[in-house]
């Protein structure tokens, strides 16, 4: 029988996957258990129209990450606070602080696990902090990091 997977199964097979196997597996545990369904005319159609639909969201994701990355190209965040004498700080700059001051001084969006800091910025000083806005798009931003007055 033939039936297209709607959730993934072991090594059996995965999300959107199309396969062949025995009657009886199909009948008695995949499509009860709401892992496959057959695969009829109607839901390798409704397949289909599922995968065209998240490519066309892909493609805008890419769009909008593209618009994000050029225009932070040209933008940069202050962020003020607390340091010593030799420029070190009362504790760290982390990708969390960053995530929001863009969202607080730009008003763009980006969660704090898009930033790609190594280690918390713990010195004053600019800093260029990577991005990743989307799959193979990477921007950055410039991090002033100043002392509070």
């Amino acid at each position: 029988m033939k039936i297209i997977f709607i959730k993934d199964y072991n090594n059996k097979g995965k999300t959107g996957e199309m396969k062949e196997v025995k009657d009886g597996f199909a009948r008695n545990f995949l499509i009860p258990y709401g892992y496959a369904v057959e695969a009829t005319e109607q839901n390798i159609r409704i397949l289909k129209e599922k995968e065209k639909e998240k490519e066309l969201k892909k493609k805008k994701k890419i769009e909008y990450a593209k618009k994000i990355k050029n225009s932070l190209k040209e933008k940069s965040i202050t962020i003020q606070v607390k340091a010593g004498m030799d420029e070190k700080l009362f504790g760290a700059i982390t990708n969390e602080i960053i995530s929001e001051e863009i969202k607080n001084q730009l008003n763009i969006d980006i969660e704090r696990h898009q930033i790609i800091l190594e280690e918390p910025i713990k010195k004053l000083g600019i800093y260029k902090v990577p991005i990743r806005l989307a799959e193979g798009i990477e921007g950055e931003i410039k991090v002033w990091v100043v002392r509070e007055k």
